[in-house]
């Protein structure tokens, strides 16, 4: 079994930061790529930004570029996503996500379906 662990969700003021971190447990396997997406109240899970471990690329939805930054370790199995700058349209339940196959082009992992273990997810709520 694969566990991804999700923390660093809470509360916040609009123009506030929150990291987010997530760590991926459980029997041993490669991965190609970690991801974030959130789904908002109503709304479908989109796609927020992805890191992908060959290279060390990164991916972010327009949405949040210049305000979210992703990174982490590939020999851990470990994502973060710093928000900063944070609004009330960021809130949602966010969600941790890995990928195992590596794809042909980048853009694929803006897709829900580009992975294959997902976390619980962690609620960020941005409201003053």
């Amino acid at each position: 079994q694969v566990q991804l662990i999700e923390s660093g969700g809470g509360l916040v003021q609009p123009g506030g930061s929150l990291r987010l971190s997530c760590a991926a447990s459980g029997r041993t396997f490669s991965t190609s790529a970690m991801g974030w997406f959130r789904q908002a109240p109503g709304k479908e899970r989109e796609f927020v930004s992805a890191i992908i471990w060959s290279g060390g690329l990164t991916l972010s939805a327009d949405s949040v570029k210049g305000r979210f930054t992703i990174s982490g370790d590939n020999a851990k199995n470990t994502v973060y996503l710093q928000m900063n700058s944070l609004k009330p349209e960021d809130t949602a339940v966010y969600y941790c996500a890995v990928a195992r196959a590596s794809r042909a082009v980048m853009r694929a992992f803006k897709r829900r379906d580009a992975y294959d273990y997902w976390g619980q997810g962690t609620q960020v709520t941005v409201s003053s």
